[in-house]
């Protein structure tokens, strides 16, 4: 493992490199026709959840980890895609092999955004000017290689460099001069802080704490009687710009999860869902008692024969939302065959970071201790309940049709980038009743045509590769 120690840094030697908008710029990149358009990344299916929208999306009130249907809703014009994670997978690797150029300690934190310790590299000034003109040319030389845009930000600590690169967004860069800390930090809500999720927000400002500074006039123990021992003292220092931790360019693999086992076998999807919900507010309440938060769900399942299942899900920032979370292990759990019954069930985070991309996940008007999980009815809470104390996406076709035309439709789903032998390369811009609406357009052409086709006709393919 590469760490270079953050003790007392006197240069601005942290830089936080943070994609905009990723998989919607991705989108907006390779297909012309969508550029400058609202475009909103997710689950397409009744129970999708938005991954990223893009920054036109975000006008109408469109934010990752909001439920599709609500996304719909606030945007109708937009246009929704599944997502191609190869594409965004291939943009990371540029943009990562560039941070590397840098530095050898590099500390990715999701595909879009990582920490570089740029102490570790050769010959850099590390003077607020020197660093300025080095994160000037790191966006040109991204934007060269991906066409993307990046917001960077630099300080003395892994705190402000993320705080700087939030303040930079969208395409900007930030750097905190040393000495200056606390006047950027103390003027800012709580929620700029990692771990302060609305309930704990909100738990504050019944204290009369509502910004950074207020929070650093209340004594540790005062924060540790009302947040506990760790996350009490966590946020006390940072508070105050104590932010030691160090770039790492190997991150620890760990997990939270949390499962049951029943007394007899569950079949009731309902029910089911309703669990899920108290685990993740476990799950979630447990990392925020560490002052940590998780970027992979995953989602464990015994069926009635003694199956064991397991199912993930990476989001595209860490979070420690129980709404998220259990929204992502709801969708996990419509993938598996319940018919027989389920005899324990367990939802966990992985991918652990002592951060939250509040922006990304937070549900502000729902503070996850005081919100049901979605869709659960009195009766079902109630079962739930009882259980608890027991045990400690395609455009789907509408309408009747062949059996094999709906089935070849769900073949292909928005956005996904298919061939045709005719027209050539090309995109699906929607599909069902048995047919594919395809536009023709690559990330070098102008806006394409739009054609439809049979479903199931053998001159349009999906591209694999």
């Amino acid at each position: 493992m590469t760490i270079v120690q953050n003790v007392a840094r006197t240069q601005p030697s942290v830089l936080h490199v943070d994609l905009d908008a990723f998989f919607a710029a991705v989108e907006q990149r390779d297909k012309p026709s969508l550029r400058g358009r609202p475009v909103i990344v997710g689950g397409l299916g009744p129970r999708g959840v938005v991954s990223t929208a893009s920054y036109e999306a975000r006008k109408f009130g469109v934010r990752s980890a909001m439920s599709m249907a609500e996304a719909r809703s606030r945007c109708p014009h937009a246009a929704f895609i599944a997502g191609r994670f190869r594409a965004y997978r291939a943009a990371s690797e540029i943009v990562m092999s560039a941070l590397r150029e840098l530095s050898p300690v590099l500390e990715p934190l999701s595909l879009d955004e990582a920490f570089v310790d740029l102490a570790a590299g050769e010959n850099h000034d590390l003077s607020p000017a020197g660093v300025r003109t080095l994160g000037e040319r790191l966006r040109t030389e991204i934007y060269d290689r991906t066409a993307l845009t990046a917001s960077v930000g630099a300080a003395t600590s892994k705190l402000l460099a993320k705080i700087a690169s939030e303040q930079a967004k969208p395409d900007g860069l930030v750097v905190v001069e040393p000495g200056t800390e606390l006047e950027v930090l103390h003027p800012l809500p709580i929620r700029a802080l990692p771990g302060i999720g609305p309930a704990t927000a909100e738990r504050l400002a019944r204290l009369g704490v509502r910004t950074i500074g207020e929070l650093a006039a209340v004594t540790a123990d005062e924060l540790v009687g009302l947040l506990g021992e760790a996350y009490g003292r966590s946020l006390y220092r940072l508070a105050r710009a104590e932010d030691e931790r160090p770039v790492s360019s190997e991150r620890e693999t760990k997990s939270v999860s949390i499962e049951d086992t029943f007394d007899q076998d569950i079949t009731d999807r309902a029910l089911l869902t309703a669990l899920i919900g108290r685990m993740a507010m476990k799950v979630t309440g447990r990392l925020r008692e560490s002052g940590q938060s998780g970027r992979t769900v995953q989602l464990k399942v015994r069926l009635h024969d003694f199956t064991t299942l397991s199912r993930s899900a990476t989001l595209p920032g860490p979070t420690d939302d129980a709404r998220v979370v259990g929204r992502v292990a709801a969708h996990l759990l419509d993938e598996v065959d319940i018919t027989g019954g389920i005899r324990l069930l367990g939802v966990g985070l992985a991918g652990l970071a002592d951060w939250v991309q509040e922006d990304l996940f937070a549900d502000h008007d729902n503070p996850p201790e005081a919100a049901a999980p979605a869709g659960e009815s009195a009766a079902t809470k109630e079962r739930a309940d009882h259980v608890d104390a027991a045990t400690g996406g395609a455009v789907e076709p509408t309408g009747r049709h062949p059996e094999e035309l709906v089935h070849a439709s769900r073949r292909w789903v928005a956005g996904m980038d298919v061939r045709h032998d005719e027209y050539g390369a090309g995109w699906v811009w929607g599909a069902g009743r048995g047919r594919v609406t395809v536009r023709f357009e690559t990330a070098n052409t102008g806006a394409g045509p739009v054609r439809t086709f049979a479903a199931d006709d053998p001159a349009l393919s999906p591209v694999t590769s």
